[in-house]
């Protein structure tokens, strides 16, 4: 364990940091010293620490201003305080303050050996803690793929057979049809499981920023870039970066992509420091990324690197045998989440749900199904608490389109046009909520 936990001495002392580097060094442990406070922030600031072996007493800030300094920064870290001048009222103040423990000089070797190495396990314990918890939260947040259609055990197939390689995958398919789902899914039953699933909507973000979010970036980099900041490749290692909507992304961004795809090296934004991360990359999109290298608007070198497994998900229409087993899933999914006894049906209303086109898929079934429990006040969902109620089926993309612009307008006039709760029950983003928004010219009623 000593060769993975980092070790930082902060005493002005010479003597002491020499001797105190030169021992823990023997024992296996990352060491690195600093000869004051101020000197120790800024290495904290820059990099991390396990653990913090502390003098209380220093030049300018003490061990003990320094510590509450780390603690706020930090609540987490392991701080150990050193010091020839022992007094219990400053053991128990340092105690209180949330040091690990208390250590006076001159040190008895085995003591200071013995309070190190209980620290070292508590970090091994917290690093082990977290991978548990990533992996339990993980595994929660995958949801079942819904399904018996035959397009959708072809999906079920290739998830399998592709899980088990990391080759790079482009998931096709219509807005709605549960891409991230399928991403999920092969991420949880490849040998990368226990590392974490990274998702960046790259369609939600500008060039500039999806840069930073990709890559990271340095203290100072940019306006309001106040600290350092890991980027979503380097959160990635031993797991999935999943890219979605992968087409919307610049000329630019898709050079820089390729470059990283190719060497798993990247450098931070406003960094010189090359970082290597092992990640395997799946991407989605609702649009021909072939049609679009042909026109010269996606490279298509970058295309066939990404291009390795291709699976494509099926619309709603072409799997409408799998609605009744849709709509049960999304009952109980939603009874359970409000609390509610589990509830019904109606005949026509189903039939109704199988006649329908769904241009928004099984994101848009999930939305009329949570809206008609939220609604209705019955035992069973009836026709009239579905919002496509007895329109005809095969509506043109106009009628679509006011469809589409009703339920909006409804869902953010019910929620008093508060945007993050709409956006939350419509399940899009903010963003993609903006923008309906100002297409639809969607404005809040008076005395709303």
């Amino acid at each position: 364990m000593a060769n993975n936990v980092s070790l930082l001495i902060v005493d002005d002392e010479e003597s002491v940091r020499d001797s105190l580097y030169n021992w823990f060094i023997e024992d296996g442990f990352k060491v690195e010293c600093a000869e004051n406070a101020k000197e120790a922030l800024a290495m904290l600031e820059a990099g991390h620490f396990d653990i913090i072996l502390a003098d209380i007493k220093m030049p300018g800030m003490d061990g003990m201003e320094m510590h509450r300094r780390i603690r706020a920064l930090n609540p987490e870290a392991i701080v150990i305080i050193m010091t020839a001048f022992a007094s219990v009222e400053t053991a128990v103040q340092a105690l209180k303050d949330g040091a690990f423990d208390y250590i006076t000089k001159p040190f008895d070797p085995d003591d200071l050996s013995h309070l190190i190495r209980n620290a070292a396990k508590q970090v091994e314990m917290k690093v082990e803690n977290e991978t548990l918890k990533n992996r339990i939260v993980s595994l929660e947040n995958i949801e079942d793929i819904v399904g018996t259609s035959q397009a959708m055990m072809k999906v079920l197939k290739d998830v399998e057979s592709v899980s088990q390689s990391n080759s790079s995958v482009i998931i096709t398919g219509e807005s709605g049809t549960g891409k991230e789902l399928i991403a999920r899914a092969i991420h949880s039953n490849s040998s990368r499981k226990f590392f974490p699933l990274v998702t960046v909507h790259c369609g939600a973000l500008s060039e500039d920023l999806l840069e930073s979010e990709l890559f990271g970036h340095e203290k100072g980099a940019f306006t309001g870039a106040m600290f350092n900041r890991k980027g979503r490749f380097e959160i990635a290692d031993g797991g999935t970066i999943f890219l979605d909507e992968i087409a919307t992304i610049s000329g630019k961004m898709q050079i820089e992509l390729l470059r990283v795809l190719e060497s798993k090296k990247f450098v931070r934004v406003g960094g010189n420091k090359e970082i290597q991360s092992d990640f395997r990359v799946i991407c989605a999109t609702n649009r021909d990324l072939k049609k679009m290298v042909d026109e010269g608007l996606f490279r298509e070198d970058l295309y066939y690197r990404l291009n390795v497994v291709n699976i494509s998900i099926p619309s709603l229409r072409e799997r409408a045998g799998d609605i009744p087993l849709l709509v049960n899933y999304f009952i109980k999914k939603y009874c359970n989440s409000m609390s509610r006894d589990l509830i019904s049906i109606e005949p026509a209303a189903l039939n109704r749900l199988e006649q329908y086109d769904f241009p928004g898929n099984v994101r848009e079934l999930e939305n009329m199904i949570e809206r008609a429990i939220v609604v209705g006040n019955g035992k069973e969902i009836r026709l009239k608490d579905l919002p496509i109620g007895t329109a005809t089926p095969g509506n043109s993309a106009d009628s679509l389109a006011e469809l589409e612009k009703n339920h909006i307008f409804q869902t953010l006039n019910r929620l008093d046009w508060n945007i993050s709760r709409s956006a939350k029950l419509l399940k899009v983003d903010r963003v993609t909520l903006y923008n309906k928004i100002k297409k639809y010219n969607l404005k809040k009623s008076k005395g709303k």
